[in-house]
């Protein structure tokens, strides 16, 4: 039985119990038909808190429209009748609603969240005093139910039928929404509109369709309401009912298709038993509501699921990656592949004098650069010059100040992305962009959905689709993702979520790709496939590259445009570009090998400072750290190795407290370390690096250092002050106010090292330190690191094996979470079959 079915035969259960269920407790059947209309409302604003990630402060307000416009319709306009007034008032907040959305919709977050509660505000001081029209404080009453001779509606069990009858007929509705094509796109909107918009939706008129729907439902259920009571007044409108709507979403359970019918339940039994003993039982149901939003955002759901996990076999799984199976590198399909109208010898993009201001940052200066047809190339430079910023002007992201982007020779600069990417413009990013809480098979077709000719609708099932199903299959297969395909994509290590960001840019058929970065943290031999199958689109699809391994660059591309400082430094052949003197300066250094080439010495003591002893972690089910065990001694500097998903940073993870480990132990200079929360490791002296950084945006350099300093004057390891930090990291002077998130990619990964070092710290977890750096960025960093070993210990987990192995003294292998190799890193700087038998090169 699938879940809609499910769904369906409990609805049935429900209502037919329900009347029984309320008239055994002492409750009567008026009581029961409120459950009912209270669950459709509930429902219907399920559609935005829930699945959208809109929430509404003022759902109320068209409870009561919807009242009222029923009332004033059979009063003036349709005498003794409930049929026609209900539908001019179900088509009277339709017409507003939309109205409102297009209004309300412009800002998003908690701005849309106030402006609801503004509108409600409005709404109930207006129909509060508007007694001519409303009644004011008396309201309107004299409500008319007909008698239709089969069924007479002034009788409670047959006016319960009908309203129970409505009820399943709107929750068969909107399961059958919810699994549409349009119902399926609002849950991306929910987990990331930014990415929902790179793959092609209009997320305005998405969120207008929920918006609509949501309140439109919500005014039937008020419909519902005025002639259940034969009355209506302006009370559902006030502030209060539309919080009373919500804590029946959040209580019942938000992400659950009926969990918002279930918190309706609960609230009538709260408030009908309640009420007899205290006058303040809202006071105390407030209560209750925060106390689900801290102890149980799942609701009542996810209650229940707590209470009945033991008794569920839950069959206990590897990590995510472990389960993939890779094909050989093919040509791209067919299905992604479009034709395009360039003439010949023409460029597939053409960008001339583009140019981007940030206020006094000159981001992007004058660029201008041609990509021909199925070709690849190379937009490289050093951090900071401005290549991500140029591939934000090209897809969307931001309009150009000035200058021209023509996509087979149309204009295409300054459109929204979702108009770019229907366009033709495919794009990843430089940190991984994906909708996290959905499996990596939702993610594809979600993205294979956007260019499909039935993305807008509203009954069909998404995935019955024609064509959308084996087009999402042969993508997933094509770069590697079979297997796992069900695995949450933010569950995914960050070398599987770069495959996924991947997919989903070529899912949407481009005339040209644009990949941010594509390599970065991806294992030494899935590094080599993806650059493959990169090279093969090429063939294909002409592809714009931004990529900081270098010698990856020169082996695939065509033509490079190489950036400094937001202007064109050179652009030409791969010869012209690697013999630039201009180039080596500013971007080249004297490279990763001759680095990793230099003779470093060892700062180890004897003395062990970190141990992991049999340490198992898990994610759910998910067996990630298979008795991890290793050693970590003063001054030494440990690499941390291993394929994608083989539980490397789930081990930096464990030892911060971020991740607790289900057995083992970790100790810290004899003290025990396991069971610790993160904040707690942190003052104990661990520093960790996140991938990604991590970093507080709109906060200077100066600030983040401070918060990271703050809680941790502990004399757990060495004091770093300010000063002492910006001796080994010196351009941050430089930096000081700027806000980290203006920096360049190095200078950002500088700053979230210093900020770990702040304060007392004995021990520096860096994950991917050298990753999306510049030649240049990455032989500065790696420098400063050798330095820092006179001073702490170092994990190191980084994909750049001749750095990490260069600047380690020991390392530990991981595969499938458990470690397979330990000894000395000379041993495979030295002895190449020894490094493929152990890193499987």
């Amino acid at each position: 039985m699938t879940p809609a079915q499910r769904n369906l035969l409990a609805a049935i259960a429900a209502l037919v119990v329900l009347p029984v269920f309320m008239l055994s407790i002492g409750l009567t059947l008026t009581s029961a038909t409120d459950v009912v209309i209270f669950a459709i409302a509930a429902l219907a604003l399920n559609i935005l808190v829930g699945h959208t990630g809109l929430v509404s402060f003022g759902h109320g307000a068209f409870f009561g429209l919807g009242a009222y416009a029923a009332v004033l319709a059979q009063r003036h306009f349709f005498p003794g009748q409930m049929l026609m007034p209900m539908g001019f008032a179900i088509l009277f907040v339709g017409v507003v609603s939309a109205i409102l959305g297009l209004l309300i919709l412009r800002r998003r977050g908690v701005y849309f969240s106030l402006l609801t509660l503004a509108m409600t505000a409005v709404a109930y001081t207006v129909s509060f005093r508007w007694t001519d029209l409303t009644g004011g404080e008396n309201g309107l009453g004299g409500v008319v139910r007909p008698d239709w001779g089969f069924a007479n509606l002034n009788n409670g069990w047959v006016f319960y039928t009908v309203v129970a009858l409505v009820g399943f007929f709107v929750v068969v509705l909107l399961q059958r929404f919810h699994g549409s094509p349009v119902g399926t796109v609002l849950v991306a909107i929910r987990e990331n509109e930014v990415r929902a918009r790179f793959v092609g939706y209009d997320t305005d008129r998405y969120k207008l369709i929920a918006f609509t729907l949501s309140a439109t439902l919500t005014g039937f259920a008020g419909v519902l309401s005025a002639f259940h009571h034969r009355f209506t007044s302006a009370d559902p409108i006030a502030i209060q009912f539309s919080g009373e709507l919500l804590a029946m979403v959040v209580i019942g359970g938000m992400r659950s298709f009926m969990g918002p019918a279930l918190g309706a339940l609960f609230f009538m039994l709260f408030r009908e038993y309640l009420s007899l003993y205290t006058s303040s039982w809202l006071l105390i149901f407030g209560l209750l509501f925060v106390g689900f939003i801290i102890f149980s955002p799942t609701g009542l759901v996810g209650v229940a699921g707590r209470i009945m996990a033991p008794f569920r076999k839950v069959p206990e799984t590897d990590a995510a990656m472990a389960a993939r199976r890779v094909e050989a590198v093919g040509p791209v399909p067919p299905a992604f592949i479009r034709e395009g109208a360039t003439a010949p010898g023409q460029p597939v993009l053409a960008v001339d004098d583009i140019a981007k201001s940030f206020g006094g940052i000159k981001a992007v200066r004058g660029v201008s650069f041609a990509v021909r047809d199925r070709t690849l190339h190379a937009l490289i430079g050093p951090n900071g010059a401005g290549k991500t910023t140029a591939f934000n002007l090209l897809s969307g992201m931001f309009p150009p100040d000035r200058g021209s982007v023509r996509l087979d020779g149309r204009e295409v600069g300054g459109l929204s992305p979702q108009a770019i990417t229907q366009a033709g413009v495919g794009r990843s990013f430089q940190i991984t962009n994906l909708f996290p809480g959905l499996t990596i098979e939702e993610n594809v077709r979600l993205a294979v959905q956007a260019r499909h000719s039935g993305r807008f609708g509203l009954w069909a099932e998404a995935s019955a689709l024609p064509g959308l199903k084996d087009d999402t299959t042969t993508l997933i297969r094509y770069l590697g993702l079979a297997g796992i395909e069900q695995a949450e994509a933010g569950a995914l290590s960050y070398g599987g979520q770069r495959l996924v960001d991947m997919a989903l840019a070529l899912a949407t058929r481009p005339r040209i790709l644009l990949l941010d970065e594509p390599l970065a943290g991806l294992a030494a031999a899935e590094r080599k496939r993806v650059g493959d199958i990169i090279k093969t689109i090429s063939g294909d699809i002409p592809v714009l590259l931004v990529e900081h391994d270098i010698d990856r660059v020169f082996q695939l591309a065509d033509h490079v445009t190489v950036m400094n400082d937001g202007e064109v430094l050179v652009d030409g052949s791969v010869e012209e570009a690697r013999s630039s003197e201009k180039v080596q300066a500013v971007y080249l250094g004297s490279g990763a090998h001759a680095v990793a080439a230099k003779e470093r010495a060892s700062a180890a003591t004897q003395d062990t400072l970190l141990s992991l002893d049999t340490v198992n972690t898990f994610y759910g089910k998910s067996h990630i750290l298979n008795d991890v065990s290793f050693t970590l001694r003063s001054g030494e500097i440990v690499a941390l190795l291993g394929r994608n998903g083989a539980g490397k940073s789930t081990v930096l993870k464990t030892i911060t407290g971020i991740a607790q480990p289900a057995s083992g132990t970790i100790t810290l200079a004899g003290e025990t370390l396991s069971g610790l929360a993160a904040d707690q490791a942190a003052r104990r002296g661990i520093g960790y690096v996140p991938q990604g950084r991590g970093l507080f945006a709109g906060m200077s350099v100066k600030d983040n250092l401070m918060l990271g300093r703050l809680r941790r004057l502990t004399g757990a390891g060495r004091h770093w002050d300010e000063e002492r930090v910006l001796d080994f990291f010196p351009r941050l002077k430089e930096r000081w106010t700027t806000p980290a998130d203006f920096l360049s990619g190095g200078e950002q990964q500088m700053v979230a090292v210093a900020r770990a070092l702040v304060g007392d710290t004995r021990v520096l977890l860096l994950d991917e330190p050298f990753e999306g750096l510049s030649p240049a960025i990455t032989e500065e960093l790696f420098e400063a690191f050798d330095k820092l070993r006179h001073d702490v210990s170092i994990i190191i987990v980084d994909h750049h094996l001749d750095l990490a192995l260069a600047l380690s003294d020991r390392t530990v292998a991981l595969e499938r979470g458990a470690v397979t190799w330990a000894g000395a890193s000379r041993d495979l700087r030295e002895d190449q079959d020894l490094r493929r038998k152990v890193l499987w090169l």
